[in-house]
């Protein structure tokens, strides 16, 4: 008797239209409840990242069978293809240099060493898991790190560009999104939140200068009240236009400038500057912050940021449909990996700290404006005091127009350790 072939199993919604509705619905609750209506959701949201579930619950959807993560067009080339580009132009351009300057040496040279702890803990943990345990950092591990720096100099758009860059496979990236949550969101932030309750007598006990942080406070509070207003549907239209217009021409110029290199150049494939995605990020980027020294950065006070964080957060939740939530039940070994390097990064900031005398706050914003970008380091900035928080807004920023560029070169010194 002839055996029948088994039937693949159909998701329940396999309509995108559809799709999409339950996503917007999914991200409508997750930050409803986060906002805290009831004692419950306070306490919850006050332990499980509003983050995490923007990637688990559609993750759960594509688990489960109610969607399907790999057939849907929600991803690529919807937020993919659109809506990165776009918030990595709405987010980088609100950066201001000089206010960033004014901020002081100290904290800057905090940022960097931020950083460079990523670059070096990449390079430190590969080469340490390779020893420990060589199966973790074999394949296409090393790719899977790159996406990783994309995110911990810079954020989740910076995630997804490095990505699409070095073509990281989804269920390797799925098990890397895990790796960020647990030591970014579950292990780092609740940290740094912690010892900020005990910042004076750290810093006292330092020998930390703090005047700094008493201008910052003072001139901010001047910044927020004299430029933020209520955006008008004008403000709203020239923000979506600049993000998607940028995008429209970053894709019409992307396609003939990676032909020109893939065909001239010898190194292009190597490099990807063959690749039309890595052109469209970078043309992106570097857009954003050449209208970051023009009069358009004043979107920013009709909230060009929190547009483009709208449209990270639905990239967020389309990445999440593609996770296999077993996935890292297979490499347990990738949560050592990724402690390693979150340690390297926060051992080099200590030492870095105590060297300068710099306050923990420094620390705090120089971890978080590379490893949660504008997403998270507001929270720990405000952790501190209430009007820091836009100091994280401002450092965010800056992770998120550095990332794509700085993870890339570490992307390209993992695949010459990896032998790829």
């Amino acid at each position: 008797m002839a055996i029948e072939a088994t039937e693949p199993s159909v998701a329940l919604i396999q309509n995108d239209i559809v799709g999409l509705g339950l996503i917007a619905g999914t991200l409508a609750a997750v930050f409803y409840l986060s906002s805290g209506p009831t004692p419950f959701w306070k306490k919850f949201f006050s332990i499980v990242p509003a983050l995490l579930l923007c990637y688990f619950i559609p993750a759960l959807y594509n688990t489960f069978g109610v969607i399907d993560g790999q057939q849907t067009k929600l991803y690529n080339p919807v937020a993919r293809d659109v809506l990165l580009p776009a918030a990595l132009v709405l987010l980088t351009l609100s950066i201001d240099i000089k206010g960033i300057l004014r901020l002081g040496p100290k904290l800057l040279a905090m940022f960097v060493t931020g950083t460079v702890g990523i670059m070096l803990g990449a390079i430190v943990s590969f080469q340490v898991m390779r020893f420990i345990h060589p199966q973790t950092v074999a394949g296409d591990t090393w790719a899977g790190m790159a996406a990783l720096a994309g995110s911990w100099i810079g954020g989740g758009a910076n995630m997804a560009a490095m990505r699409e860059t070095f073509n990281v496979d989804a269920t390797t990236f799925g098990q890397f999104a895990v790796v960020d949550i647990v030591c970014a969101s579950i292990f780092l932030m609740p940290l740094l939140i912690w010892l900020a309750g005990r910042a004076e007598r750290i810093d006292a006990r330092n020998g930390a200068d703090t005047a700094a942080i008493d201008d910052m406070k003072h001139r901010i509070a001047d910044y927020e009240a004299r430029n933020s207003r209520i955006p008008t549907l004008t403000d709203l239209m020239v923000i979506v236009g600049v993000g998607l217009g940028i995008v429209g021409a970053a894709h019409a110029l992307a396609v003939p400038v990676a032909a020109w290199c893939g065909a001239n150049i010898s190194f292009a494939r190597q490099a990807s500057l063959d690749s039309t995605f890595v052109w469209v990020v970078m043309l992106c980027t570097f857009a954003g912050l050449a209208l970051s020294f023009t009069r358009m950065r004043n979107l920013e006070a009709v909230g060009a940021s929190k547009v483009g964080t709208l449209f990270l957060y639905f990239l967020i939740a389309c990445i999440g449909m593609q996770m296999d939530l077993a996935a890292l039940a297979d490499r347990p070994w990738l949560l050592l990996l990724g402690l390693i390097w979150m340690l390297v990064h926060l051992g080099l900031l200590y030492v870095v700290g105590r060297l300068l005398k710099a306050p923990l706050f420094f620390l705090a914003i120089g971890s978080q404006g590379n490893v949660g970008a504008a997403a998270s380091a507001p929270v720990v900035a405000a952790a501190f005091h209430p009007s820091l928080a836009p100091v994280g807004v401002l450092l965010g920023t800056v992770g998120y127009a550095t990332g794509t560029v700085l993870a890339y070169i570490t992307g390209l010194i993992l695949k010459w350790m990896a032998g790829a």
